[in-house]
Order: structure tokens, then sequence, then C-alpha cells
């Protein structure tokens, strides 16, 4: 079915095609014959998975950036997935970056976006997630909440702004990521550094454990540190008590792309996910997962675009997978077609 929208959306611009996308989504998802038909084309039976002392319905997530602001779990669970990570979210609302700044490469599978952390804001955040909580999360979906700085906030009060997230945050999601490793942020990345990066994590930390049940909290890093860098993240969750890790988030290398090299540098900067990604993400998995050992948890993402591609993160190291371009690509068939696939 996904073959015959295909060709149509791509004829639009991708940031349209995705508002497209999901408005029609939260339609069918709003009245109960046509939800009823959603989940019957695309979810998928699966066992449970019982991990960070939460139920995943099944292993398959969305990861963060689809649903920045939390306003389509409703329909994105009639889709089948096990879990949904909403954000990238900050204290501020901000705009983002200038449009375009999302960009299809077709011939590779690929997506190259600067978004610029585009959000409503943490306040819009927080009403929408309790007001899902009051009216009862459906089909038993785990919410991740991915928490970030504003761009206008200095690395050195970064810290502030993801205290404020994950206080406002805390009692509406089900667990927290940590996101210093986003490219179209300027600075964030360096906050993945050794020192910076235990400092702020401890602060969290330290605010987690007041709670009355702390909740995990995970880092989300870049697929561009060097084996030494991850050495570092490494020694920094077992130093803060982290959960675990999300590997990984998109990358600035252009290495290896069937388009055409000038038409690549003619979409200038952001990061590059979807296919390309795909081996260099298994890559940091199985290198994380022999440092870090069995215990923290690692949830695969990057390339994932069948249950091929979800089952090599798995048998890397990674506990749980999370999806994104290959949606784009492989249309809303694509949970339950690795969900099955597993």
């Amino acid at each position: 079915m996904y073959s015959l929208f295909k060709p149509v959306l791509f004829l639009i611009s991708p940031e349209n095609a995705h508002r497209v996308s999901v408005f029609f989504l939260d339609l069918a998802a709003a009245f109960p014959p046509t939800r009823w038909l959603l989940k019957a084309l695309f979810g998928a039976a699966a066992k449970p998975v019982q991990i960070l002392g939460l139920t995943f319905p099944n292993p398959v997530g969305l990861a963060a950036g689809f649903d920045k602001d939390g306003k389509h779990i409703r329909g994105l669970a009639c889709l089948g997935f096990g879990f949904v990570e909403v954000g990238t979210v900050t204290p501020v609302p901000q705009d983002g970056n200038p449009k375009p700044r999302l960009f299809r490469l077709p011939e590779d599978r690929a997506l190259i976006n600067r978004m610029g952390f585009n959000n409503e804001g943490l306040e819009a955040l927080t009403i929408r997630l309790k007001t899902l909580r009051q009216q009862g999360v459906p089909d038993g979906i785990v919410i991740g909440g991915n928490i970030g700085k504003n761009k206008v906030t200095t690395n050195e009060d970064a810290h502030l702004d993801y205290l404020k997230c994950f206080d406002a945050l805390y009692p509406w999601v089900d667990y927290f990521v940590v996101n210093v490793s986003s490219p179209n942020t300027p600075g964030l990345r360096e906050l993945q550094e050794k020192e910076p990066l235990t400092r702020l994590l401890n602060l969290l930390q330290e605010q987690n454990q007041k709670q009355p049940a702390p909740k995990s909290i995970l880092l989300k890093i870049a697929p561009d540190l060097t084996d030494s860098q991850l050495d570092d993240i490494a020694q920094i969750v077992h130093a803060t008590s982290l959960s675990g890790v999300i590997a990984t988030n998109t990358t600035i290398d252009r290495s290896g792309l069937s388009t055409p090299s000038a038409d690549v540098e003619a979409l200038g900067a952001g990061g590059l996910s979807g296919a390309p990604l795909r081996t260099r993400s298994t890559t940091v998995i199985r290198y994380l997962r022999e440092k870090l050992g069995p215990a923290p948890v690692i949830i695969g993402v990057g390339g994932i675009d069948s249950a091929a591609s979800a089952r090599e993160k798995l048998e890397a190291g990674a506990n749980l997978v999370q999806v994104y371009s290959g949606l784009v690509y492989e249309g809303p068939a694509l949970v339950k077609n690795i969900v099955k696939g597993l």
C-alpha cells in the first residue's frame, strides 16, 4: 500500500511530507473503526520485553525527532511500536534552523537533517503528556523523554536546561535520554567530552535519586566517536550509574555515498541517517557491549530498515532497537515486518 503513496510523498518536501503523513495518521487513529483497521494492518503480536524496569510490548521503538512534541503517540501506537521517544525537547520553544533543513538521498536510502532542535518547548510537551496519561496511554506503549538544551544556552549553563527538562517531564515519561550528540546545535557535541559529560550526568543522577522512584537515564551518543572516546563513554556510564546508551545519533561523515558528492555538498551541513549509518552504528554497539559488559542497556539505532538489520543490532549487543529513516523509505509496515521477522 505504501508503494502507491510513496512516489506522491516524495514529490513534496520532506518536512511537508512528514506533516501530511502524521495528519492522516492522527485522523485515522481518532475514530474507532479506522483505528481498528490501522492495528489490523500494522500491528503484530510479540513477546513483551522486560528491561529498564519496564514492560515493552515489543523491542521496536521510534527514535527521537519524529514526534518531538508528543502529538502523535496514539497514532504511532496503532502502527505497532513498542515504545516512542519524544523530543528532543528544550526548555524554551525554538524554531530550529532555517528551511530547507531536511533532505532525502534516495540513492542511499538516507536522510540529511539540520533541524536544530525545533520544538514547541517543555511546557507544551508536559501538558500534552499529562493529558495522555490522564486519558490512558494506548496499548501499553512505553514513552521515553529525550532532553536537550536551547541553542542560546551556553555549554557552561547547559546543565540548567537538562535539569529543567528532567524535573518537568519526570512524572510523565518512563525513561530519559540525554542528547549531547546532535550535530545541529553549535557546540553541543563538546558536551560529550569526559569532564563536562560526567558533571552533567552526575547532576542529573543526583536529581534522579531525590525522586521517590528514580527512572532510567540513558545517553545518546554520536557514531563519530573514536575508540578512545568510546572507552571514555563506557567509563562514564559505570561511574555515573547510567542505565545505558543509545547508539547512535546521526553522523557528519559523508564517505561511501552513491549520491554524487557535488549534490551532497550542495545540501550543506547536517546529520546523515539511514542505510549508510548501518555498519558504523553496529560497530559502535558491538564495541560498547564489550566494554560495558552485560548489564547496561544498549538501544540500537541507525540504518534499520528490515528484520535483518534489526537482528544485526541485537546480535551485536543491543537490547532494543529504534527506527526513523527506515520508516520514510519502507513505510508504516516496517514495524510489523521487523517484529514478525524477529
